[in-house]
């Protein structure tokens, strides 16, 4: 959530950041709901301040026998307009925290400018794609050619943009997983973390996934509504709301393997065949609490953590720079990673490492206390370490031979009781 301090006092400044995102606050609005919040404010201060001062009166009145009909009288009128005036003060309070809770962070100034996913910024490609003296095959053809790959099952059992995964592939699958995170906690210092996958409408606000974006959640119905995670960094993020933390115990790095649930609404059409986009699907994430002085160079670090991945798998790929207008919501600065598919020859997205600045926190309430001995919001920041699913497609499409072997990584193999093929 934006800072509403910095909106009241130089809401052109929060403009012309914004317009990376194509927004633009309403300024005139944003003056008469100043206004108007400042006559109310006052005149709940002056009625809270009488009715305060009448009380007195009265029971000094009837501790001397004296008639305070009048006065009591005289303080239903006050207690009137004072109620008066603090609905209308929370009514006026209840839009503007809706127009916050609904307006993205501002972009980085190092952010560029553009409209959608062609205006983005290629940073650097690592790795060569290969070429094959033979025609390379789908990662759906090359596993449902050998029965790993149960789409049919799926859709009986459940829907459509659903998998089940058999045999070599769903070991394939669990061995990436404990691969990525035994790199993440023993090399890059990430303390891992199971958490639920079923979080509360609180959790969600807090990273921003809502009120914004309800329709892109599948929401458990019930006494209590719960919703699916759309992503581990809802449930990992919120580890730290509500909470003051020490500055000596930054930078806290959590890592947490979770399924993820998307109901990937109005992308229908898109990527249906296959593991590239499925309403449930594995995902390593990479979430960290830091200082707000460190936050910019945590995020190259946290990019680079992810990126090793790939290095490991031997895996092509690139890092572009998200221009303001294909940035996620809370995200003030994102890198993508897209991964090399021989099938699509082209790059697609693996993993999207973002800072979020002081946005999420200031949602979640999240602060420590500083040398200064005051309070301030940390910055969050996360990142996939991988997406799971498009690793494995990945390491299927790259790493096919042409007698329909797929050829494990030497740093994977370890953890597929060291076979070099399957």
């Amino acid at each position: 959530m934006l800072d509403i301090k910095l909106i009241r006092s130089d809401i052109t400044a929060v403009n012309a950041a914004l317009a990376k995102r194509g927004i633009c606050l309403d300024s005139a609005q944003w003056q008469q709901w100043e206004s108007t919040r400042k006559d109310l404010q006052s005149r709940t201060e002056s009625l809270q301040a009488e009715r305060n001062n009448g009380a007195k009166q009265i029971g000094m009145l009837k501790k001397t026998g004296q008639d305070t009909t009048t006065l009591m009288a005289e303080m239903q009128t006050v207690n009137g307009a004072l109620e008066v005036a603090e609905e209308q003060l929370k009514a006026l309070q209840t839009q503007i925290d809706t127009l916050l809770l609904n307006t993205p962070n501002m972009p980085d100034a190092s952010v560029p400018n553009g409209k959608d996913e062609h205006d983005n910024v290629e940073v650097r490609k690592v790795g060569t794609p290969k070429t094959y003296d033979f025609s390379p095959l789908d990662h759906t053809d090359l596993a449902q050619a050998r029965g790993w790959l149960d789409v049919e099952a799926a859709v009986k059992i459940t829907g459509s943009r659903f998998s089940v995964l058999k045999g070599k592939l769903a070991r394939l699958q669990r061995a990436l997983t404990a691969f990525m995170l035994d790199k993440h906690t023993l090399q890059h210092g990430y303390t891992e973390v199971y958490v639920p996958y079923l979080v509360n409408s609180d959790s969600l606000v807090g990273t921003g996934q809502l009120p914004k974006f309800e329709e892109d959640l599948f929401k458990v119905p019930g006494e209590r509504p719960l919703y699916l995670i759309p992503t581990a960094e809802v449930p990992v993020t919120n580890l730290v709301r509500d909470t003051l933390l020490a500055e000596q115990e930054l930078p806290i790095k959590y890592v947490a393997h979770t399924p993820c649930f998307r109901s990937e609404a109005g992308s229908y059409g898109r990527d249906t065949k296959g593991l590239i986009r499925q309403h449930q699907f594995e995902k390593v994430e990479l979430v960290q609490i830091v200082h707000p002085s460190q936050s910019v160079n945590a995020l190259e670090a946290l990019t680079a953590e992810a990126e090793s991945i790939l290095q490991d798998l031997e895996l092509p790929y690139r890092v572009v720079l998200l221009c303001g207008g294909d940035m996620g919501f809370s995200s003030s600065k994102t890198y993508d990673i897209e991964v090399w598919l021989p099938s699509q020859n082209t790059y697609r997205e693996i993993s999207s490492c973002s800072c979020f600045g002081d946005f999420q926190a200031r949602r979640l309430r999240a602060r420590f206390k500083g040398a200064d001995n005051k309070n301030h919001l940390v910055h969050t920041l996360n990142g996939s370490g991988l997406a799971v699913g498009r690793t494995l497609l990945a390491v299927l499409e790259n790493h096919q031979q042409a007698d329909g072997q797929i050829a494990i990584p030497k740093a994977l193999q370890p953890y597929m009781a060291n076979a070099t093929h399957i």
